[in-house]
């Protein structure tokens, strides 16, 4: 809430000191007082919280730096800036306090001129960092739409062309954020999951696994039935063409770009762990995690889907097809997490399920 006044919060176990600032001060701020620790640490994470807090070092109970430790060490009041009001003046009373984070020290008795410069120094500073935060929260969240809107558009695109959409992008972005979450804390995929962004993004770039199909002919695309091995090498193209449309609109965008995991996910979700998978015949390890992540969540979901070349699986039957292959199609520690967590999918594919006939199959008792 934007307020026309800036707070200073005096803390000071002397009334004479704290009558003698609000004088000061009064005037041009809105001045909160606290006569001990305690009381300053409350006010300081209250909803209200000072823009600056002037800090007295001895007082009974806690200590002027034992509040500013507690005060720098919580990410709610880590940034207001504190000043250090004493009558000590050793330099390595100083150093201690600038170290504790302190921006600044007052010795006492007050100068009154210094009291009001400094204060005013320091509030300004706070201002354009206050507004310097604010703006690089607007400019993040102006990437975040930017990202959003690239990868809806592409997805968009996709669902024109592939007709296994609807509810299956829905559901396999899910297991996939599911699966991801699972295995943040793994041992093997600590490091890769220890972006803050990364679950999020893998969220996001999951429906344009398919994306490719879109390079695909209607004449394999839309077939009813079974396709031959011809059209099948064919229908194999669609990670490269998922590749190249995604690479093609990285190349906008740096070389970190949030759509390395689309491209990854789309190029490698059809390889295998024993190396049999298409289209670079890519073993263990060197599938990216994204793609072995999309292997299962596709796999699963084709298995409990609807098709017009097959009924919907049991969830039993379609986690048991999966365990099967657990080192041969699918990267073994992910599927043990997999099966940790299966539950949890079934409950997302009842959750987006698009027949009827899928309900009753995931609904069936084991």
């Amino acid at each position: 809430m934007s307020r026309e006044k800036q707070t200073i919060l005096i803390v000071d176990d002397t009334l004479d000191n704290i009558d003698i600032l609000k004088d000061l001060l009064k005037t041009d701020y809105r001045v909160k007082v606290a006569l001990n620790g305690e009381k300053a640490l409350k006010i300081s994470m209250s909803d209200d919280p000072p823009d600056i807090i002037l800090l007295d070092i001895m007082m009974p109970g806690m200590s002027g730096h034992e509040v500013c430790e507690k005060l720098k060490s919580d990410s709610d009041t880590k940034n207001i800036p504190v000043i250090f009001l004493t009558a000590l003046a050793e330099e390595s009373d100083e150093s201690k306090g600038l170290k504790l984070g302190a921006v600044d020290y007052i010795t006492k008795p007050f100068n009154s001129d210094i009291v009001r410069v400094r204060v005013a120094n320091h509030l300004k500073l706070k201002r354009h960092s206050d507004n310097l935060e604010e703006l690089v929260r607007e400019r993040t969240r102006e990437l975040e739409l930017t990202q959003e809107a690239t990868i809806a558009s592409m997805g968009i695109l996709a669902e024109y062309r592939d007709p296994e959409t609807g509810g299956h992008i829905n559901r396999t972005q899910t297991y996939v954020k599911t699966l991801a979450e699972a295995l943040r804390d793994h041992p093997k995929f600590r490091d890769f999951f220890s972006g803050q962004e990364v679950i999020g993004l893998l969220y996001k770039s999951a429906p344009l696994h398919d994306i490719g199909k879109v390079g695909v002919s209607d004449s394999i695309l839309l077939k009813p039935g079974k396709l031959t091995s011809e059209e099948f090498e064919q229908m194999k193209l669609h990670s490269k063409f998922g590749r190249d449309a995604i690479a093609a609109v990285e190349k906008n965008f740096d070389e970190n770009s949030f759509l390395r995991f689309a491209r990854k996910i789309a190029y490698s979700h059809h390889e295998k762990w024993n190396g049999s998978g298409y289209p670079e015949g890519l073993k263990g390890d060197d599938i990216p995690i994204s793609g072995r992540l999309m292997a299962i969540a596709d796999v699963y979901d084709a298995l409990i889907s609807k098709r017009v070349y097959k009924p919907p699986f049991p969830h039993k039957k379609a986690v048991q097809i999966i365990f099967e292959d657990r080192g041969e199609h699918f990267d073994p520690d992910i599927v043990d997490v997999f099966m940790e967590i299966k539950d949890e999918f079934r409950k997302t594919a009842l959750k987006f399920a698009d027949y009827d006939e899928e309900r009753e199959m995931l609904l069936k008792k084991d």
